[in-house]
């Protein structure tokens, strides 16, 4: 190699690097906020409004705590919890039930859009198919054991299993609503069950305690309380097998239940979740070998794909969030207390719903 070809070669190398970093960053980072203004939610108290912050993995507060004079608060208003009950009202899913798939491969989508980003820069052909080659086939294992195995779920990141648990906090009681809980049995029932849950999370905190477990095992020990709990309620009968496949089914079916616990409307679109969920494990694995075709070609189409796909990302989650807006806007329940016509939520910009100004724009990440 000459010298100004090996400096070019480094500094493309060093670029893809950063680049890498930058994926990694954007993992973590809020990358998106939306926020609802109305009268009853005045500045003083709500100078942001009801603000939430979209990441890759979850959805989280967007709101501040109020430092006042006038205002006493020891934390933060949950402002996605907020924002569900606003939207139930007219019979919107909680946010939480959108892109749980997204959410899920996220990690493996952005780790393989990093490897993508190396082997382009990477010009000597023999290095460049055993990075894209040896990173693909450590994502794929990652990836299948993250998704089928047993406690699979240990191995996603944190904040993916935080944003689970936190959208469980938000669960009413068992996170059912059905008329039957409005009689005194049925409150009954929910108070026995709320102080069975109540034990069992204690119990199960003392001895996370006395182990010292990590924050990550305490996410996954609340999840599987819960999950527990929830099939002894339903007396199916199924076992906790840990597995992210069967986390992400089973959390997105207790949101879509969370106010509308309709299980004929609920078990359809769990069912199609499922298939998605399936369509993506096997569609990475497919664009896997695509991808590692062009790295062994190193010229034509495929190898132009690695990268111009990772400079589409900002395009393809504003795609996807978009089809997720106009899906929650298009498919309200009925049994929401009011009744409005199908619409399209504010994707980028200011908007008007009823009395509600909304905003919604890109954030720092």
């Amino acid at each position: 190699m000459t010298t100004p070809t090996r400096s070019s070669y480094l500094a493309a190398m060093a670029l893809a690097l950063v680049a890498v970093a930058l994926l990694v960053a954007i993992y973590y980072a809020p990358v998106w906020w939306v926020a609802l203004k109305a009268p009853n939610y005045p500045p003083e108290a709500f100078p942001d409004g009801v603000r939430i912050h979209f990441h890759m993995n979850g959805v989280f507060n967007g709101c501040k705590k109020v430092e006042r004079a006038e205002i006493l608060e020891k934390e933060a208003l949950d402002c996605v919890h907020e924002m569900d009950t606003i939207n139930h009202y007219v019979g919107m899913y909680p946010i939480a039930a959108g892109g749980p798939v997204e959410r899920f491969f996220s990690p493996f989508l952005l780790s393989m859009l990093g490897v993508m980003v190396v082997g382009f820069a990477c010009s000597r052909r023999n290095l460049r198919i055993v990075i894209v080659g040896g990173g693909f086939a450590a994502i794929a294992a990652w990836m299948a054991v993250t998704y089928l195995s047993t406690e699979g779920v240990r191995f996603q990141p944190t904040g993916y299993l935080l944003a689970q648990v936190t959208a469980m906090d938000q669960d009413a009681g068992s996170g059912d609503t059905t008329a039957a809980d409005s009689s005194s049995s049925g409150a009954a029932l929910i108070a026995r069950l709320k102080a069975e849950l109540a034990k069992s999370e204690q119990k199960a905190k003392e001895t996370e305690q006395a182990a010292n477990v990590t924050e990550k095992q305490r996410f996954i020990n609340s999840l599987r309380v819960t999950f527990q709990k929830d099939q002894e309620r339903k007396g199916s009968g199924v076992e906790w097998n840990g597995s992210g496949r069967q986390l992400m089914l089973w959390h997105y079916e207790k949101n879509l239940g969370r106010y509308f616990n309709n299980p004929e409307e609920i078990k359809p679109l769990v069912a199609k979740m499922n298939i998605a969920g399936q369509a993506m494990f096997f569609g990475v694995l497919a664009a896997m070998v695509v991808v590692l075709l062009g790295a062994w070609q190193g010229r034509g189409p495929l190898y132009w794909l690695m990268g111009l796909a990772p400079i589409g990302l900002p395009l393809f989650f504003v795609i996807d969030y978009s089809g997720w807006l106009y899906w929650f806007g298009h498919n309200m329940n009925e049994m929401g207390a009011f009744t409005v016509k199908a619409f399209m939520p504010t994707v980028f910009g200011d908007g008007k719903v009823a009395q509600f100004s909304t905003h919604s724009y890109p954030y720092w990440g």
